[in-house]
């Protein structure tokens, strides 16, 4: 099973919950949320990334995913959130659109200095609290929690409406992004 902070058994299903440093709440930003529906869609095209449900919030994403075969999930993850990180930080230094800019990447590079593989800023935190997915009725558990998310934060009445979640594609709908559905009872 495990909750710990790795992920030791790299061809099982995992959930996964990575999260921006003091929470800050940049997912707010459409731009924000579309990196990461980008980099998620390069990751199973290319890196062996298989998403079976997520969502992002505005201070961080819930994923149940795996690894093809042949391929290291921890390495995906690693990855992913380097990529997206030097992506975010990026776009907020070069696109005057954020009115936190500033404050944000004081957040960031405060965080960095904690952390000595990163030297000037930070965005993810270094844990993503991976759980182990061992049962039926678990990822059962996982999915639902994943989908009502939205609904529970009070951005949206039905888990369908919340477009960046999986929620449409296990009731049948076009998701924004192509997953691997698991049957749960």
């Amino acid at each position: 099973m495990g909750g710990g902070h790795k992920i030791v058994n790299q061809e099982h299903m995992h959930f996964i919950t990575p999260t921006v440093v003091g929470w800050l709440d940049i997912f707010s930003r459409k731009v924000y949320r579309d990196i990461i529906i980008d980099s998620l869609k390069y990751c199973q095209q290319n890196k062996g990334l298989v998403v079976h449900a997520y969502v992002i919030m505005r201070k961080h994403l819930h994923l149940v995913v795996s690894a093809k075969e042949g391929y290291i999930l921890s390495d995906i993850i690693r990855d992913f959130k380097k990529f997206t990180a030097k992506a975010i930080i990026k776009h907020n230094n070069t696109h005057n659109i954020e009115s936190r800019r500033e404050w944000m990447m004081q957040i960031f590079k405060y965080h960095a200095k904690y952390n000595k593989r990163n030297t000037n800023y930070q965005l993810w935190t270094n844990y993503n609290h991976p759980t182990e997915v061992y049962s039926q009725r678990f990822i059962g558990q996982k999915i639902n929690y994943i989908h009502q998310n939205p609904v529970k934060a009070g951005f949206v009445d039905r888990a369908e409406d919340w477009i960046y979640s999986s929620a449409r594609n296990y009731l049948g709908m076009k998701g924004i992004i192509d997953i691997e559905i698991i049957e749960f009872h």
